[in-house]
């Protein structure tokens, strides 16, 4: 639940900026149903085009939340803005909804329902990136590594990771570049490596995801992490952590940037001196990192 001190942090510091936006839609279904969690909200730029290149913003909730969607709209979403992306946030399930693979399955489907539905909301499909702080982080650097993967197994484990939610089947839930903030990327090594927080015990919000204590699910871990999908294929990354992050510590960030580096995927690596949890990481330096970022990978595509 201590994940959910760094959402407060961002509602509450943020909410003095005005709106950043044209033209939005809320409250959109990518997967044909009717539940909140499979909502999502677009949001266009104030400079009007007819199509922009979009980022996908997944909110952080330790896998908690199933309907925050919108709750970074006034910090990565507002620099996002600002610099001319278009903005998606979409909701998934929590893990009280669904265990792992559902939250990627929900993440996979808003991004093939933003390409089959790009004309309608002027998405510009040539460049899609995707970023996310925490569990957002997590989720986003898993759809990066993930990319072309739809069926996976580890041991005794296998994991469906593209699914079948929606019906846009036919469209690729690819994205052209990631920027995570601060996300687990290997789940067993967490305790060990520095984390204030216990997230070997049995309600650490990764055994919850993975639905029994990590350290007794460790193949079902390995389904769920970002490093273990990483190959050459993988789309060029921004990593961005605090040294004196309480929650999750930067090792997960280090060690998952190396696996990207020794697999030649183009990555960087941003040890924050002093950042914490968010705090001293949703600032305007990093936000024009991630943005300078995102503008540089799109004129690659």
């Amino acid at each position: 639940m201590k994940y959910f001190t760094f959402f407060i942090f961002t509602l509450l510091y943020f909410d003095c900026f005005s709106q950043q936006y044209s033209k939005s839609w809320k409250d959109l279904n990518y997967a044909s149903d009717t539940t909140k969690y499979h909502m999502l909200d677009i949001y266009l730029p104030q400079v009007e085009k007819s199509i922009y290149p979009a980022v996908v913003v997944i909110y952080g909730s330790a896998w908690f939340g199933n309907n925050l969607k919108g709750s970074d709209l006034k910090t990565l979403g507002k620099a996002l803005l600002e610099t001319g992306f278009a903005v998606v946030f979409p909701n998934h399930r929590s893990s009280a909804d669904a265990k792992f693979p559902g939250q990627i399955n929900d993440i996979k489907a808003a991004l093939r329902f933003i390409r089959a539905n790009a004309e309608k909301y002027q998405i510009d499909t040539s460049f899609i990136g995707m970023t996310g702080s925490s569990s957002g982080g997590h989720l986003s650097a898993l759809a990066g590594t993930s990319g072309f993967i739809k069926q996976y197994t580890v041991g005794s484990a296998t994991a469906d990771i593209e699914g079948n939610v929606g019906q846009y089947s036919s469209y690729s839930s690819s994205v052209d570049a990631v920027v995570d903030w601060f996300g687990p990327t290997n789940f067993l090594v967490m305790d060990s490596c520095g984390s204030r927080m216990a997230h070997n015990a049995q309600n650490s919000p990764e055994s919850s995801l993975v639905g029994g204590p990590i350290q007794d699910n460790k193949d079902k871990c390995a389904l769920a992490n970002p490093i273990t999908y990483i190959d050459a294929n993988d789309p060029p990354f921004l990593i961005l952590h605090g040294d004196a992050d309480p929650l999750v510590p930067h090792c997960e960030s280090e060690m998952f940037f190396n696996a990207l580096q020794k697999a030649n995927v183009p990555s960087q690596f941003v040890l924050v001196p002093g950042g914490q949890h968010g705090p001293g990481l949703f600032v305007d330096k990093y936000f024009r990192m991630m943005v300078d970022f995102f503008i540089n990978a799109s004129k690659k595509k």
